[in-house]
């Protein structure tokens, strides 16, 4: 007769920084040898992996140390780390770090798919203080801690951690932190200095508006540079586009809107018997088509690429002008240089940039292109193949079509060109800018005979892998499909 079997008991989650799946994530791993995560409706194979590491994997539910899964090894460990960090490339992670009263003092939610925790080592004499993009917020019934500049976002559960965050309003050195009620563990700091939500500086620095590491960061409001990072793809796990996220809570909108109570004054009326005939440009107006599906068979041309180029974006020409034009021409002073281009920019700014992505044009290689404005020209720069096929699919996904465009503009602002001159409304401008850049280009494809069409997302941590720029610098805020379209 068998001895009864012994019921497993449940492993406790680890104390220290550890690695977990998140809630609704499930791994299987088949017969043949392939594991298989499941969200929902959802499943995807991870690749074939062996049984030990199959059946660590199921660990990962109530978590494991983030060090024991990182220590670089042979055999089944490797395969494991591998396992870890392809499901963090799919955003499947988290990583709860401490203990209190049986619920997590602080979780990381990755923001972007190639995050890892490393908390950077510190040392008692280090002054630390909250970046000024930095903040606290309620999310549902949780506190978390976000900036968009960090790799990922603090859940918050110990409101201590809290407490002592609002402290670093001011700098602090370690030692003197580390003394607060309810602080968790070193490597909490050390993991808010990765992710730039902490910064050391001297601990007599009292300035407001410190560059903290990148003096391109003192352009930037913090408001702005948060509607950057959260209106587009990279940065953050949010969902984006057309989720219809409240169709089961509020009705949609006319697509007109109701009419005002009061008299009315008919228009067509008084235009006469005979409506005059349309003009040139309201004709272009009445054209103008948003073009998804392209002609691959005959796709665009170089030369009809430069003639859209010349008219919708080339410099016409450039001026130079002192910052105060009534100051003694004779004093010392700083002077601006400005240009005239097709369409307008807020304070002649023309702070944005085109980039081409170009998959199919007869005449020009597949790359990755900068247009140069002033000199008419295309640069072709360093960019791997999977990142333009990211690219270009994704513009395809993003316009929900199985087709891809024959070439993408993305267009990026060089932010400091605006900011400099303007607080508070600089991003706005920047994409009032765009929107008008958007509407000639728009015109300029339908008076040329070409399809084009606006995109609404742009993923600006691709971006800045294709071109080495940082993504508060130069970076895209929006994009143009752009090709011979298929006549109907």
């Amino acid at each position: 007769m068998r001895a009864p079997r012994t019921k497993k008991k449940a492993k406790a989650p680890p104390s220290g920084l550890s690695v977990r799946l998140l809630d609704g994530v499930a791994l299987a791993h088949h017969p043949r040898g392939d594991i298989v995560v499941t969200i929902g409706d959802f499943s995807a194979s991870l690749g074939r992996f062996s049984a030990a590491t199959a059946e660590r994997a199921q660990d990962l539910r109530v978590g494991l140390p983030l060090r024991a899964v990182s220590v670089s090894a042979q055999g089944a460990g490797r395969e494991f780390l591998l396992l870890v960090r392809g499901l963090a490339a799919r955003g499947l992670i988290e990583y709860p770090l401490g203990r209190a009263r049986g619920a997590d003092q602080v979780v990381l939610e990755p923001q972007q798919p190639d995050y890892w925790p490393q908390p950077l080592k510190l040392r008692d004499s280090d002054a630390l203080v909250l970046s000024r993009f930095a903040y606290l917020r309620r999310r549902a019934d949780e506190i978390v801690l976000e900036s968009p500049r960090a790799g990922a976002l603090f859940r918050i559960g110990d409101p201590r951690i809290a407490a002592i965050l609002a402290s670093l309003a001011i700098p602090q050195k370690v030692k003197d932190i580390r003394r607060q009620a309810g602080f968790p563990d070193l490597d909490l700091l050390g993991l808010m200095v990765d992710c730039r939500i902490l910064f050391k500086v001297a601990a007599n620095d009292k300035g407001l508006r410190p560059a903290e590491g990148d003096s391109d960061l003192v352009l930037w409001d913090f408001h702005d540079l948060l509607f950057h990072a959260r209106s587009t793809e990279g940065r953050h796990a949010n969902p984006v586009g057309g989720m219809y996220a409240h169709v089961d809570t509020i009705a949609p909108q006319p697509a007109v809107r109701p009419n005002w109570p009061g008299e009315k004054i008919d228009l067509q009326s008084l235009a006469g018997a005979q409506p005059p005939q349309p003009s040139p440009a309201a004709k272009l107006l009445n054209d103008r088509r948003s073009t998804r599906d392209f002609d691959d068979s005959h796709p665009i041309t170089v030369s009809e690429l430069a003639g859209f180029l010349d008219a919708a974006a080339r410099v016409r020409a450039t001026m130079e002008a002192p910052l105060d034009p009534d100051a003694d021409p004779s004093a010392s002073g700083p002077s601006l240089t400005y240009t005239v281009r097709p369409y307008p920019s807020g304070g002649a700014s023309y702070e944005l940039e085109l980039y081409l992505t170009v998959d199919k044009c007869d005449g020009l290689p597949r790359g990755f292109y900068h247009y140069d404005a002033g000199a008419h020209a295309l640069t072709r720069l360093d960019a791997h193949d999977p990142d333009l096929d990211a690219t270009i699919k994704g513009a395809g996904d993003a316009m929900g079509v199985s087709g891809t465009p024959q070439i993408l503009v993305t267009i990026a602002a060089r932010f400091g060109r605006v900011s400099w001159k303007y607080s508070s409304i600089a991003y706005a401008l920047i994409l009032k800018d765009t929107g008008v850049l958007m509407q000639t280009l728009y015109l300029v494809a339908a008076d040329t005979g070409l399809g084009g069409c606006a995109i609404g997302t742009t993923n600006i941590d691709l971006f800045e892998k294709m071109t080495g720029l940082k993504f508060h610098a130069e970076g895209p805020v929006g994009q143009f499909a752009l090709g011979r379209g298929i006549r109907a």
